[in-house]
């Protein structure tokens, strides 16, 4: 059994569930999808506690796209585009995709925040345009948590289902972690390799 990705998890407790989520949306080393579900996963093994795994998780989400929405905000559109222009590649985005986000963010209205946060490729994405826009920080907050709170319930539960369900499911959630993280890497410097920006 791959006992240690279980006890990555747990070794750092709810403080370190909190900062690999929060990194996740800032650089995904290891998907939120696995670090809550490991962490039900643990719930099942009587390891850890819901309530308090819940909470570090969703502040973690949380923090993680709030800096993204800071440094939007802060930042504004004149002063972003040469970062981006400048980064782009290690970003692996460039200013034409920013400028579609935030389209989409001023069409559809403050609520693309929370539905967003069920999408793993946009999740992260949306709290530029949101912090473009200077969307209220309060309002951004809510829906924030709210999406993040609700997704992480579901990875949670589906974790502890899992647990519960089969015997040797430490061994495959350990092997999903380690394929999974793999290909996340792999995949980030395949597109720092091959990243173009868009033709203006």
């Amino acid at each position: 059994m791959n006992e240690w990705v279980l006890r990555l998890i747990e070794g750092g407790g709810y403080w370190g569930v909190a900062f690999l989520m929060a990194l996740e949306n800032i650089f995904p080393p290891i998907p939120s999808e696995l670090i809550m579900g490991v962490g039900g996963l643990a719930v099942a093994r009587g390891r850890m506690d819901i309530v308090p795994l819940m909470i570090a998780g969703t502040v973690g989400a949380t923090l993680g796209n709030y800096v993204l929405f800071l440094v939007a905000d802060r930042l504004g559109y004149e002063r972003l585009k040469p970062f981006v222009d400048r980064w782009g590649r290690w970003l692996t985005m460039d200013w034409g995709e920013v400028e579609r986000a935030s389209y989409f963010f001023r069409k559809h209205g403050g609520a693309v925040v929370f539905f967003m946060r069920f999408l793993p490729m946009f999740r992260t994405i949306v709290s530029i345009p949101a912090g473009l826009s200077h969307m209220s920080h309060v309002r951004f907050l809510l829906y924030t948590t709210a999406g993040a709170a609700i997704w992480n319930f579901v990875l949670v539960q589906i974790g502890r289902w899992a647990g519960k369900a089969f015997d040797e499911a430490e061994k495959y959630f350990g092997w999903a972690t380690i394929v999974v993280a793999g290909a996340a890497i792999l995949f980030y410097f395949w597109r720092v390799v091959t990243w173009k920006p868009t033709p203006s």
